[in-house]
């Protein structure tokens, strides 16, 4: 999807259940529960699924995310009421959770905030930084913790709740609250004991273990690689309708996609400006004065990473809509052409946010700076290549080549009621 200096496109590479870390289903089975579970979050009216639901490709089918106060599931979820309402939109598009438990993935969130290093000495670099705990079964373990104590995702505002209010004295203060709350139910205390051989009673469970728990289930339920692209890399070469396979060799020739959707994921897992529309609250730091997103930089503090997203995978992408790091574009069609055009088209419209009057005025406010404006304009990875009509609706069709067959048919699915007893979405 444009040509991504300075890396070189690669040929098609297979995926399959070799390329996976071996999770414990028994454990899984725990972490099935807590995926749909509001237990682990700050006022219990929120749970992992909420924004990562398999009815909208493990999305919840928004630009921006209506995290804790909201109300509904998905596309019609609406920004909450009262004083229970949101006090402010999720800053980026929710990301799938498809092939997280790839034994080669080494970086995670748009930003890469999250990333296996020997930095802090506990295996990774984190926004918790030396005070992340130890003992994560995966990158994917330690990823889970971090929704649960973000204010606006799951964990509430300050004063509302005892997570929250130990959030803003240490990031690690909640975690130990949130661990006592699940394994005083007795289900889930005589299901961790079962399922960890190192626990031998209740009062043993950490929010290690229910981060592995949760690990060992997202890295099984959303295994995919059975597409028809993935049966056509195993031989099958009718696996692919003609404009799939007219497609696939633009993705890995002429549009030079594969020059960062590349190796068996379709990402290098690194990080690319591509210039999409500004809009947000942003993910700012302390010392922003607007509601920007500087992606990369935001974690490195090096300028030559500003604006830049990490390069997301590919399977499944038909199915995860809206597009970018802020769901900026509802379409595949649109997104390949902010990919290769100029100066492609895109009006406010295109966007999915949900009505929230009293925070609105921030939603575009960023794009009235002409001068992070101009910032981000100077800033862009892939260069502007020409191609038809014909072949961008050929690059669409290759995407929806990368849809499992088997996507509907999940190892564990939505339960049926949750340990809490609390309602699921």
């Amino acid at each position: 999807m444009g040509f991504c200096s300075p890396s070189i496109a690669e040929n098609p590479a297979k995926l399959g259940s070799q390329d996976f870390i071996k999770f414990d289903r028994q454990q899984a089975e725990i972490g099935q529960l807590l995926f749909y579970d509001r237990i682990l979050s700050g006022n219990k009216n929120i749970a992992c699924s909420t924004c990562h639901h398999p009815d909208f490709g493990t999305g919840d089918g928004l630009a921006l995310g209506v995290g804790e106060g909201g109300i509904g599931l998905g596309p019609t979820r609406i920004a909450g009421e009262g004083d229970d309402r949101i006090k402010k939109r999720i800053p980026r598009n929710a990301p799938a959770l498809w092939n997280l438990g790839a034994k080669s993935l080494h970086t995670m969130f748009h930003d890469g905030r999250l990333s296996i290093s020997d930095r802090y000495e506990n295996e990774f670099d984190s926004p918790a930084e030396e005070w992340l705990p130890t003992g994560f079964n995966s990158l994917l373990a330690a990823q889970a913790v971090f929704p649960l104590v973000a204010q606006f995702e799951m964990a509430g505002n300050p004063k509302e709740n005892e997570i929250a209010g130990a959030v803003h004295d240490r990031i690690d203060a909640a975690w130990p609250i949130l661990a006592k709350r699940v394994r005083v139910i007795p289900e889930y205390g005589n299901a961790f004991v079962e399922a960890f051989d190192e626990i031998e009673s209740s009062e043993e469970v950490t929010i290690v273990h229910i981060a592995n728990a949760l690990a060992a289930f997202m890295g099984l339920e959303w295994q995919s690689f059975d597409s028809p692209y993935d049966e056509y890399l195993n031989g099958n070469q009718a696996a692919l309708t003609d404009d799939q396979a007219k497609g696939m060799e633009l993705f890995f020739g002429k549009a030079n996609c594969a020059s960062c959707h590349s190796g068996p994921l379709l990402s290098d897992q690194k990080f690319h400006a591509l210039q999409l529309p500004a809009f947000g609250p942003g993910r700012t730091r302390r010392f922003d004065p607007i509601p920007r997103d500087v992606g990369r930089m935001g974690k490195s503090d090096l300028l030559e990473d500003a604006y830049r997203f990490r390069t997301p995978m590919l399977r499944n992408v038909a199915l995860t809509a809206p597009y970018g790091h802020n769901g900026a574009y509802p379409t595949l069609e649109g997104i390949i052409r902010a990919h290769v055009e100029e100066k492609p088209n895109w009006t406010r419209e295109l966007v999915k946010l949900p009505a929230a009057p009293w925070i609105s005025s921030v939603d575009f406010a960023i794009q009235e700076d002409s001068r992070e404006m101009a910032r981000q304009a100077s800033v862009r990875d892939t260069k502007p290549i020409k191609l038809s009509d014909d072949e961008i609706n050929n690059l669409v069709a290759f995407m929806h080549a990368l849809t499992g067959k088997t996507v509907d048919d999940l190892p564990f699915g939505i339960p049926k009621s949750v340990p809490s007893g609390l309602d699921l979405d």
